[in-house]
This record gives C-alpha cells, structure tokens and sequence, in this order.
C-alpha cells in the first residue's frame, strides 16, 4: 500500500547561518533547532555513500539532528578526501568502505555495518536536507515499513530540476506506478528511511544508483506499509554531478521491469515485523 500524506512532524531547522541562495530556501520552510527533534523509541543509523565529495561533507554533517544515533559513512577509497574530512565530525560517525563498485556496492555496505533499528539513507552533496530526517522517522513511528521522500508534493520541491530529468523522471514515474498498480508521486529519489527488518526480507542486488528503484519496488510488490513526506531538493553545494538521462533511464526501467509482481519471490511477513 502506497500512501501519500501531510507531514505530521515539522522539518527541523538549523542553528547556524545559512550562507547560500539555496540554505535561504530552507528559512520558507516550518523549522525549529535539529536537535529539538522528539526522541524516537528506536536506534537510528544514517547510511551517506560518498565519491569525492569532501567540500560537501562539513555542511551535511553540521545538519544532521541529533535522533540520530549513527552516521556510516562510506567511503569509496582509502584516500578519498571526504572520508578524511570525517575525522572531524562527530564520534558517533562510523567508517567503511563500500563491498563493490558503484552505488549498489557502496549501500550494501553501509547498511551491513549499520546497527540501528531505523535506518535512513541520502546522498552526501547536499541536495537532501539532513534536517527533514525526523518527519521521516515520524512515520516509522506511525506503524509504516518504508518511507520515502517526494518533491512533488505539497510542501516538497526541486531548486536543482532540468526539463529532461523531469520529463525523464515522470515517464518513469508513471511506468512503475503502472506495473506495480500504485500512486506514488516521485521514484527517482532516493531519500529513503526503512525498518531493518526491510534488509533481513530482502537481498538487494543492483550494482548502481538503480538499487533504490529496486528497494521501492520490492516494497511496492510486497504490499509494505509506504509514505511519502514532502521534500525538498537542494542544488549540489559544490562539485559537479555527471548524470547520463538516456543509459540512467534505461537502468531504471530495466529494474522496474526486473522486479514487477511476480518477476522474483517476494516475503513481505517478515518485512512487516516491528
């Protein structure tokens, strides 16, 4: 069951002067501090994949609220300058290289050396506000197996869209909520908070940034208990991201068609215990 709803629980702000035109975005939104969050009964591990994003990495981690009991950081090499920038952040962030190339390899290992009951995924060049994390919390609490942001609804948006991704992003979007009978509002955007027990039910396998189509879609076919929170996309703070629209699409679809009902066993009993 895919469900869109309000946000119960209002994003939370920041303490610090915001220094771009894409931090003063964030003033229009409800906030109160990070760490004014109300506690959730439940451990919480943040899983950050990262490639060569050092200058990004201080400005994510000052964001991050303080319900969080855990921050993996994964790094692609040994020497990669983000995973050196850590040594500065709080200790409660964890290192670890990725088991495989790609974003696939490098998910798979985070959530692996993960220890949390909840755990959160997002990138690490700032384009996902850390600060929205206990609106995503906020449904787990409510009962729900997986919940995921959108930035086509209410209260959500996009300060770093292109015609093509959104043209790209819509033709997907209506394929998988066809295939999988469903009325989501955004697919390609993987801002994900989920209960461990969606890892122990399912053996995800995708190499690339595809695995987040395939772990929606899993929940999707399983019938998993999905809300969607507005969210909002920040442009990259620094550096220079290289989609490739066409061969992206295509990964995606393949996935998409890949995991449709009835294309893989799925146990969606052992997903839905608490």
């Amino acid at each position: 069951m895919s469900t869109t709803l309000p946000p119960h629980a209002l994003p939370y702000g920041v303490d610090r002067p915001m220094r771009r035109a894409a931090d003063r975005a964030l003033l229009g939104r409800p906030m109160r501090r990070a760490g004014d969050a109300p506690a959730t009964r439940h451990t919480v591990s943040l899983v950050v994949p990262v490639r060569d994003e050092a200058r990004n990495i201080p400005w994510v981690f000052e964001q991050i609220p303080r319900c969080v009991d855990e921050v993996v950081l994964v790094g692609g090499s040994r020497v990669d300058a983000a995973v050196a920038e850590a040594e500065h952040c709080p200790p409660t962030v964890r290192r670890v290289r990725r088991s495989a190339p790609g974003t696939g390899g490098a998910l798979r290992a985070g959530f692996a050396a993960a220890t949390g009951e909840y755990i959160v995924m997002m990138d690490a060049d700032g384009s996902m506000w850390p600060g929205e994390i206990p609106s995503l919390l906020h449904f787990l609490d409510l009962g729900y197996d997986f919940v995921k942001g959108s930035r086509h609804i209410p209260g959500g948006g996009s300060l770093d869209s292109t015609l093509a991704r959104s043209i790209g992003n819509r033709a997907l979007l209506a394929v998988a909520n066809r295939l999988f009978h469903a009325s989501m509002t955004d697919l390609c955007y993987g801002y994900y908070a989920f209960r461990r027990a969606f890892l122990d039910a399912h053996e995800l396998r995708s190499p690339g940034f595809e695995i987040e189509t395939e772990m929606i879609a899993y929940a999707l076919r399983c019938g998993l208990r999905i809300a969607e929170v507005p969210s909002l996309e920040l442009p990259r703070r620094s550096g220079r991201s290289h989609p490739h629209a066409v061969s992206d699409g295509r990964r995606v679809l393949r996935t998409l068609f890949a995991e449709r009902p009835g294309a893989r066993s799925a146990t969606p009993d052992a997903v839905g215990e608490r």
